[in-house]
């Protein structure tokens, strides 16, 4: 082999290999890419720090030896663009650890601002409480603004519905003829055995009886429609007693289970009749409600979260018809926020529910006081824009937490709610994405004229350093990644217009009581 074919062969084979470990770092790209570049930024940081620390270092040198050094020199790190605050003027102006954090690269969602009122849930927040027969208050064992539990005790009636008690006493009179068919029927049956009666007699009395079970099926459905359960119907067939006393108890949240369209399902109110009276809990009469459409394997979670018995409507002695609303119940536990935006704004909510991108509500509290509650759910928007207002509704999800529970003397409940219908406020939607962006706090920036600084912590200094904005808000910024400041810069996220203020007050300026802040 010549020395001209071992030369090409030894290119060849560098070729190759060159182009394999191409295609190794390209496949591998994901795992060393980005350690990659953080490292070079904190490299960058770093020698950007020593080569201020030297700066520094140098100009306080050069003014011992020239004191007109540094005169009108107010761009780089020197006397007019360094300040150093001792750790009580730190905690004068809220420069705690928290608000010391280093620049790093984050996904940034631009925001519009729509205002909101809180509203309940149509259909879930206000539960009515309605009698399903007639009859005569005898008691009102709740009052108004109380908290209850499902299954409660609220109000307790004597029954006057004629229908009712006509269905009542035809079942009884039903179930003691059945009685005697059935008697006559085993006597006749031995008589049949023996040959004395013929057996067209027995299939009389048999044929009769199956007629008489037929109509106390159709009497104990009539009266299930009355809301009595399967258990009391039973204790009427065998006590031979007809019941007079209503109790209606709180009903409990909508389960949505597979029983839901049942007919025995479709009472509004779920009801227990007995005799006895007092408060009586869920647990104690499962079977009943369970018959009238209440889920009682859901009683235990949904006792956790009370009821607000907002509305008394009857009182001690009042005569009502069925169907009369007797009070309401409000379920506080979740509400929706109805926000209110402009018609040109349907797309962008069209574009954040397709993304899913979550919801900031602000509150403003007293004394300027500012609080946020993030990553809340866009439910719907309204199907038709308002004509006289030219604005699209729209709903989203607020879960609420009892903020105060008050017990009484007596052994009644008052709870507080936190977020309560009625309540105005602010909605951030998302319309738009940003990636890799150095996103501060609104504190964190101090202007004067057409220049905003941000300060970058040094040792024991606190440097001011001149950045670009390419976005705010009320509460953001979005600084410009063009080299002022790196990723890994530990910055001041707060106090910002206080330590500008104090570098003017040091260089011996007028202090503008404006400056920093945006009116």
């Amino acid at each position: 082999m010549t020395s001209t074919e071992n030369t090409s062969r030894s290119r060849w084979l560098w070729g190759m290999g060159i182009a394999a470990l191409i295609l190794i770092g390209f496949a591998t790209r994901s795992k060393w890419w980005e350690p990659t570049q953080d490292w070079v930024r904190a490299a960058i940081s770093s020698n950007r720090k020593v080569s201020s620390f030297e700066s520094l270092e140098h100009g306080v040198n050069a003014s011992d030896k020239d004191p007109h050094a540094h005169a009108g020199h107010d761009q780089g790190l020197g006397e007019g663009t360094s300040l150093a605050l001792s750790a009580q003027a730190q905690g004068n102006i809220g420069l705690t650890p928290d608000s010391l954090q280093p620049v790093k690269l984050e996904t940034f969602r631009r925001s519009i601002t729509v205002p909101g009122i809180i509203v309940g849930r149509p259909g879930r927040t206000r539960l009515e409480i309605s009698t399903p027969m007639a009859g005569v208050i005898t008691h009102v064992h709740a009052v108004q603004g109380e908290a209850v539990d499902p299954g409660t005790l609220l109000f307790e009636l004597r029954i006057t519905a004629e229908e009712l008690v006509s269905t009542q006493t035809n079942l009884l009179r039903t179930v003691g003829d059945l009685d005697v068919e059935n008697r006559e029927i085993a006597r006749l049956s031995k008589a049949t055995e023996s040959g004395a009666i013929s057996q067209k007699t027995l299939l009389e009395r048999q044929y009769a009886k199956e007629k008489l079970e037929v109509l106390m099926n159709a009497q104990r459905e009539a009266l299930r429609l009355h809301g009595l359960s399967e258990r009391q119907i039973d204790d009427i067939t065998t006590n031979h007693k007809l019941l007079r006393d209503l109790q209606i108890v709180a009903p409990g949240r909508d389960s949505h289970g597979a029983e839901e369209l049942k007919l025995s399902s479709t009472e509004l109110t779920p009801v227990s009749l007995a005799t006895n009276q007092g408060r009586r809990l869920v647990d104690e009469h499962a079977e009943d409600l369970e018959s009238a459409g209440y889920d009682a394997s859901e009683s235990h979670d949904d006792s956790k979260i009370p009821l607000i018995l907002q509305e008394v409507l009857v009182h001690k002695g009042e005569t009502v018809t069925a169907g009369t609303t007797l009070g309401a119940l409000a379920d506080y536990s979740e509400l929706y926020i109805e926000g209110r935006a402009f018609e040109q704004d349907q797309e962008v909510l069209s574009v954040s529910a397709q993304r899913n991108w979550k919801i900031t509500a602000v509150f403003e509290g007293a004394g300027n006081s500012v609080s946020r509650i993030e990553n809340l759910d866009l439910v719907y928007a309204a199907s038709e824009i308002d004509a006289n207002t030219r604005s699209l509704s729209f709903f989203v999800r607020l879960p609420n937490e009892v903020a105060r529970e008050v017990p009484s003397p007596n052994g009644q409940r008052f709870l507080d709610w936190k977020y309560r219908p009625g309540q105005r406020l602010q909605l951030l939607v998302p319309v738009d994405e940003w990636e890799n962006q150095i996103v501060l706090p609104v504190e964190a920036l101090a202007r004067e004229g057409a220049e905003s600084f941000v300060f970058l912590q040094n040792g024991d200094h606190f440097d001011r350093v001149s950045v670009r904005v390419t976005y705010r808000d009320s509460a953001h910024v979005v600084v410009a990644n063009d080299g002022s400041v790196f990723p890994g810069d530990v910055i001041a996220l707060r106090g910002a217009h206080q330590m500008q203020m104090a570098l003017k007050n040091k260089s011996g300026g007028g202090v503008d009581p404006h400056a920093g802040h945006n009116h």
